[in-house]
């Protein structure tokens, strides 16, 4: 969530930034600052006539202790009273309307995002692996996991709907073992993992971004208001919701696995084949909860920590950097990285790694004490997938592919798989 004051303190430099974003015709401040204004006036209103009642109250046992009438003073007294009750619910109002118009307004970018229209200005920051992708032509990976019998999508549709699947045998042998290798990989790089709860509620929604803007996104529980988790960004930052840090316990680094639902609302269309769009499938997520003062040093660590994983597999991958007008909603900077899938010959979405700066800390509240300092300030909060597991299968099945059918395994899961080839 963006701070209100800024936005009244420097509203034509709010205004420009969220211009620079690819819908920013949505992004109208003039109906919360015609709020904020309100508001302002009813605190002055109210200021002044506490001022007032508090006059009245050293007045009154004064003027009766000269054998003065206070009727009068106790009558405008419990008067002021009154109108400041009345206030307070004209104030609660007021400062809910405007925090719900706050929560529909995504975040600034960093000064440091490249500005740009959309995806066709992201900048491409490097190329890693180019010596492994193949010229031949090769498969689909739905279509080779079909073949060597560990992907099923017909009977995954049968159980639930379209966009699901089955895995069997090596299948899910192989998506078992690209969990364990990169929870290892990044316990290893100084992550603690958490297994957090899949079904959380709106206010964690709320926390990180999802509510409202993205209530269509996610698959809903109506009857006991949970959601289920579209990603374990959202538990585990959420997990530190409400508290107050000490600056000693920050970086904060966490990796999880859970299974992620999404229902893909406005993708009809794209990827109705294999494993790229699924409504359910599994991801490592990584995420820290960091001081701003090394908000971007982290950022490109964690960048590395799922470049790490591409590189241990050896699979080709590039790395663009988010313009303006393509950050998601609530990343200040925002790094793709892509990985090569031979059969269409392109690179395709793997991780995103985001820069909130204090936007989500903001809604959630969470922020941190530096030892004798008076106040609180927000935490930096940053996040992203290392790796969508689902993904990284399918860019195996299409690099590793072999003339005769089968798919070698990774040298790196081979201890895990116990197996050289599917």
């Amino acid at each position: 969530m963006l701070d209100i004051r800024y936005i009244r303190e420097n509203t034509q430099k709010a205004q420009e930034l969220l211009n620079l974003r690819s819908n920013s015709q949505e992004y109208d401040l003039a109906p919360i600052l015609e709020l904020d204004q309100q508001q302002k006036e009813l605190e002055s209103t109210r200021t002044e006539l506490q001022r007032r009642s508090n006059e009245i109250g050293k007045l009154v046992p004064q003027k009766i202790k000269q054998g003065e009438n206070v009727d009068q003073l106790k009558q405008e007294g419990n008067k002021i009273k009154q109108e400041i009750n009345d206030l307070e619910p004209k104030e609660k109002e007021l400062k809910t309307s405007i925090e719900q118009l706050l929560l529909t307004l995504p975040n600034f970018p960093s000064h440091s995002t490249p500005v740009g229209k959309d995806e066709q200005e992201n900048v491409e920051i490097k190329r890693w692996g180019d010596e492994f992708i193949k010229s031949q032509q090769v498969l689909p990976h739905w279509e080779i996991g079909e073949k060597l019998g560990i992907l099923e999508f017909e009977k995954a549709v049968k159980v639930a709907k379209s966009r699901f699947v089955a895995l069997f045998g090596a299948g899910a042998a192989l998506e078992r073992a690209l969990i364990s290798l990169m929870l290892d990989c990044h316990i290893a790089a100084g992550y603690t993992e958490v297994m957090p709860p899949i079904l959380i509620n709106s206010e964690s929604m709320q926390g990180t971004g999802q509510l409202p803007k993205f209530a269509a996104e996610g698959f809903n529980c109506p009857q006991d208001n949970l959601w289920l988790a579209p990603t374990a960004e959202v538990p585990v930052t959420n997990l530190y919701r409400d508290e107050i840090l000490d600056l000693a316990q920050l970086p904060i680094y966490h990796c999880a696995y859970t299974p992620c639902f999404r229902r893909e609302a406005g993708s009809h269309g794209k990827d109705t084949r294999g494993l790229i769009r699924l409504h359910q499938f599994n991801k490592v997520e990584l995420v820290k909860i960091v001081s701003p003062q090394t908000s971007e040093k982290e950022h490109q660590k964690l960048l590395q920590d799922a470049e790490a994983i591409l590189q241990i597999l050896k699979l080709p991958y590039r790395v663009i950097e988010l313009c303006t007008g393509d950050l998601g909603f609530g990343a200040a900077k925002c790094y793709d990285i892509e990985v090569y899938l031979p059969y269409a010959g392109k690179y395709r979405e793997i991780s995103s790694c985001s820069n909130f700066g204090d936007f989500q800390a903001r809604r959630a509240n969470i922020r941190y004490k530096e030892s004798g300092q008076k106040g609180t300030n927000y935490v930096h909060t940053l996040n992203g997938s290392g790796l969508a597991v689902g993904r990284t299968m399918a860019a195996i099945l299409e690099n590793y592919q072999q003339i005769d059918g089968k798919v070698q395994v990774p040298r790196a899961l081979q201890p895990y798989l116990k197996r050289e080839f599917l």
